[in-house]
């Protein structure tokens, strides 16, 4: 690996959580399983294991044109991708999420589950909205447990209760809440 190459492992501080960024989203809610494998150069390898694998593009929940696990920047609806492609851009897009949330909350890094809680978080709400919110605000002060408990407040999308993003939030708080 090109020792310019960033690492989600690099960003965030813990190659482990870095891993579980990549496998976070149960089989129940992304028809899928993934696997990350922990590289010896620090790498994290992902294989994608069972269910629905997004290769063509498709509009998500609202009408998003979305591809892979979740990736919405530059896809547009016809497009098709390889599962390197997936994997690449998955990643990419990960540490683009990760920059800018430990950037305005400093002491996420190396704090394993709550930059795991916070990037997924990012990665769904972006980092914009993370960085403007109270769990930003609380986290910044110290007060990791509050800022814990906001995650169910951020269950809508398209201005609608989801479901979806109720039970990833609870998932989210629960990781979140570990270690505190």
């Amino acid at each position: 690996m090109p020792a310019s190459k960033k690492t989600l492992a690099g960003v965030i501080g813990s190659v482990a959580a870095a891993a579980s960024l990549f496998v976070l989203i149960p089989k129940e809610e992304s028809g899928r399983t993934v696997k990350a494998t922990i590289n010896p150069d620090q790498s994290i390898a992902i294989k994608h294991v069972a269910g629905k694998q997004y290769l063509s593009a498709y509009l998500d929940i609202v009408g998003v044109p979305t591809a892979c696990d979740g990736i919405t920047k530059g896809v547009r609806m016809g497009q098709r991708f390889t599962e390197a492609q997936c994997t690449a851009m998955l990643e990419r897009e990960v540490i683009e999420h990760a920059e800018p949330l430990i950037k305005c909350i400093p002491a996420l890094k190396g704090r394993a589950n709550q930059v795991v809680a916070g990037v997924s978080l990012a990665f769904n709400l972006g980092t914009q909205g993370v960085c403007k919110s109270s769990i930003a605000r609380l986290w910044n002060a110290g007060q990791w447990r509050a800022g814990c408990d906001r995650f169910p407040l951020f269950n809508k999308a398209g201005g609608v209760v989801r479901r979806g993003l109720v039970d990833r939030r609870a998932r989210e708080r629960a990781i979140c809440l570990q270690g505190l």
